[in-house]
């Protein structure tokens, strides 16, 4: 059961795999990538301004806490130029204490400035980087798109296109469907030549009445070829041999009939 689940398991990854590199568009993948590197280039800014932001707060308290500590110290030098050591003695107290939290604070600053140096550094190699990749990424994307339409262009020339294809296969229906109604009309025209169909309309001539039509047809050829070579021949021809034949048969009658009007 266990070897069946992970068969299944593998076989709807491959399948969810197949389907999502199908509908993957690389230019939209590396959009979506330049985008995110933009928002973490954002990020970063900011982060730098934050920085920068505490690091001018800590030199306003710095500010701050110096002035006190010189108005302590004078505070302290007039005390005692007027004898009292007493208030000179605090005041000088309050100056220490004063002290040490400038020096905590010159520490804090100097931690927030190399922190500012650092993320300022990486903020300039990030915007290297995503102004290289953005050029990387339209070059790229206007060679997907130059190589899909030269792609496109070749499927359509070769016919393998999906559109194309459904375009040659109706070229080719229509093509067969043509030749078969040209072969039927052939074939009823051969049977109704022929006497195996009768033709309702009566138009149809059966197989002796063509012949004597094709012999007609041929007598009538030879006719006017006989009187065409007569007309060229300068009025010899078939009228002048039937002319001549009748003259002759009349006077091969004339020598019968004429010995008896001699004799008489």
């Amino acid at each position: 059961m266990s070897g069946v689940m992970k068969r299944m398991g593998m076989i709807f990854r491959a399948k969810a795999n197949k389907a999502l590199d199908r509908a993957e568009d690389p230019r939209e993948t590396l959009d979506y990538s330049y985008q995110k590197q933009l928002e973490l280039l954002q990020k970063v800014r900011r982060g730098v301004a934050d920085v920068a932001t505490s690091r001018k707060r800590l030199e306003l308290q710095l500010n701050q806490l110096q002035g006190q500590s010189a108005k302590l110290e004078d505070q302290g030098r007039k005390a005692l130029a007027l004898g009292r050591e007493d208030l000179a003695r605090e005041a000088l107290s309050r100056r220490a204490a004063l002290q040490q939290q400038v020096s905590d604070l010159e520490t804090q600053h100097t931690t927030l400035q190399g922190e500012e140096e650092k993320l300022t550094l990486a903020a300039q190699r990030l915007q290297a980087k995503v102004d290289a990749f953005r050029t990387k990424k339209e070059t790229i994307k206007a060679t997907y798109t130059a190589a899909q339409a030269q792609t496109r262009i070749g499927e359509a020339f070769s016919g393998i296109s999906e559109e194309m294809g459904d375009v040659g296969m109706a070229i080719q229906r229509a093509e067969d469907k043509t030749q078969q109604m040209q072969a039927r009309a052939g074939a009823i025209d051969e049977l109704l030549a022929s006497g195996a169909l009768d033709d309702p309309t009566g138009t149809a001539k059966d197989d002796i009445t063509a012949e004597l039509d094709r012999l007609s047809g041929g007598s009538d050829v030879e006719l006017e070829l006989q009187r065409m070579k007569a007309e060229l021949a300068g009025g010899s021809g078939p009228k002048q041999a039937i002319e001549g034949g009748t003259a002759g048969q009349a006077e091969q009658a004339r020598p019968q009939d004429q010995p008896r009007f001699d004799k008489q």
